[in-house]
């Protein structure tokens, strides 16, 4: 029997780099290839004159989770990879004018919400808190943080899942969130991440509630220099250990054996470079698209449910934010469920959106010039599956989160700027030109989200949000710690091959 040793890993993001590291802990021979200059993939960093910006996730939750993957080789998260828990993890502003801080100590956070919404709402915070804990406990080892072999999984563990069951996971987040507050407002910041897996609250699954309790419970972070510096300290761990890293090398295919099996991976420079095991961090309908000819994707890639995209305006500023401002601020708009249904449903812009700004420079002077500050604002918009044309809709809607700055109090001297709409997100990879992937509807969670293999391509292995368990950045680390447990399995059964010509070793 062959022992399994040489993997590459295409693409140095957050989930390629976690499989790195576990891949390389485990003793194999790893190179990671990555077709931009920098690491990170969509947490790669963006600059304008002499601002800073994360061009990608800007929310940073469970830290345990990137020190997994450092540690198993070695490395020191807390040096690598430094950061501070912010508090409040969210500026909650409201139509009405009325705020929330999403406070970090939860006895605080009590304290507020008795302050905006009264003692009974107060006391529907600590059954919710209890209920999250539960669900989190319930849902974590057993659905998320493990490889599905087919749907029959879902009762491997039978007491567990009559837990989720009676704890309501299968129903709907919102209704189930509103069974603890009487106030709309509460509704609404601890129901809103679902989006985040492209899903309205009214239609998400409960088990998304695992969002929210990593926000809400576990904390919102920061990591100093920015999100970017994740991918640094993950790259530098790896490294360090003997892992490969080479930046500017896009990889065109992967090359297959005459019995399917991976063979290795061609790159754009003309290399061919041989593999025993090939972990691909693309979005999944471009990894088949580009580099698997023959291979049609699964139904799901191709006719699957993909969540809405979003415009980000990234803005330079002269002015510091005023004290009123906090690093993360979600505005929400008057309109709710009937807003999702305009984006989602009818694949419209929402009439009356909600945004998130996060202005690191709250936190992080170094983001900006002195006297000046970094802002990201971000609005939820339909994928390219629309039929909104973004040549033309891309002015008028900078020109109302213009205005919407204005109104709230945020700098607005603008002196460098970049607005991201949907072609931008697709020219960099994202089918439909989304950067959340496929929605968690429940026929796409799960088992029933595309597997990170493919009986068809022994020793393809994929990762990121694509993939099991999905989108955000603790399930693309999660990922990452998957796909290295399918190479693991697959480096046991793995038998003597014979390489095609022109492949090196």
């Amino acid at each position: 029997m062959e022992v399994l040793v040489k993997v590459v890993v295409v693409g140095a993001g957050l989930s390629g780099l976690a499989a790195a590291c576990h891949l390389t802990a485990a003793g194999h021979d790893v190179t990671v290839l990555e077709r931009e200059d920098v690491v990170g993939g969509r947490a790669g960093t963006l600059r304008l004159g002499d601002f800073r910006f994360d061009p990608g996730p800007v929310v940073m939750t469970m830290p345990e989770l990137l020190a997994a993957p450092i540690r198993a080789v070695g490395g020191d998260p807390e040096a690598l990879v430094p950061m501070e828990r912010l508090d409040p993890a969210y500026r909650a502003v409201y139509p009405d004018g009325s705020e929330l801080s999403v406070r970090a100590d939860m006895g605080d956070l009590r304290e507020e919400i008795a302050r905006l919404c009264g003692p009974a709402d107060a006391a529907g915070f600590d059954r919710f808190l209890d209920w999250l804990q539960e669900m989190y406990d319930v849902e974590f080892d057993t659905f998320i943080d493990a490889n599905y072999g087919s749907v029959l999984d879902l009762v491997r563990s039978p007491g567990t899942a009559a837990r989720l069951l009676r704890l309501g996971g299968l129903g709907a987040l919102g209704p189930k969130v509103a069974s603890f507050f009487e106030d709309d407002r509460l509704h609404r910041i601890f129901s809103f991440q679902s989006l985040y897996a492209g899903v309205a609250p009214a239609k998400a699954r409960a088990v998304f509630a695992v969002i929210t309790y990593m926000d809400t419970v576990r904390g919102v972070f920061y990591p100093t220099g920015g999100m970017h510096r994740v991918p640094v300290g993950m790259a530098h761990a790896l490294t360090d250990a003997g892992g490969t890293v080479h930046l500017g090398v896009e990889v065109t295919e992967v090359l297959r054996r005459g019995d399917g099996a991976v063979a290795g991976v061609a790159t754009a420079d003309g290399d061919r470079l041989a593999a025993d095991a090939v972990v691909c961090t693309l979005d999944l309908p471009v990894a088949y698209d580009r580099l698997l000819p023959g291979v049609p994707g699964p139904r799901s890639t191709r006719r699957g449910e993909f969540s809405p995209s979003a415009v980000v305006w990234h803005v330079g500023a002269t002015g510091r934010p005023g004290p009123h401002l906090r690093h993360h601020n979600i505005h929400f708009g008057d309109a709710w469920d009937g807003a999702f249904e305009a984006l989602v449903d009818r694949r419209e812009l929402m009439p009356d959106p909600s945004r998130l700004v996060t202005v690191p420079t709250v936190s992080d002077p170094t983001a900006a010039p002195d006297g000046s500050s970094a802002l990201y604002v971000l609005e939820p918009v339909p994928h390219l599956g629309s039929r909104l044309d973004w040549q033309r809709e891309a002015g008028p809607m900078r020109e109302r989160l213009h205005a919407f700055l204005e109104a709230g109090g945020y700098p607005t001297d603008v002196v460098e700027e970049r607005l991201v709409t949907p072609p931008d997100w697709a020219a960099a990879g994202m089918h439909l030109g989304t950067p959340f992937a496929m929605a968690h509807t429940f026929g796409q969670s799960g088992p029933f989200r595309p597997s990170n293999v493919d009986r068809r391509v022994p020793g393809l292995v994929f990762a990121g949000s694509g993939t099991t368990p999905g989108v955000g950045v603790p399930m693309v680390l999660v990922s990452g710690r998957l796909a290295a447990e399918r190479v693991q399995e697959y480096a046991g059964a793995a038998r003597p091959r014979t390489r095609p010509a022109g492949v090196a070793r």
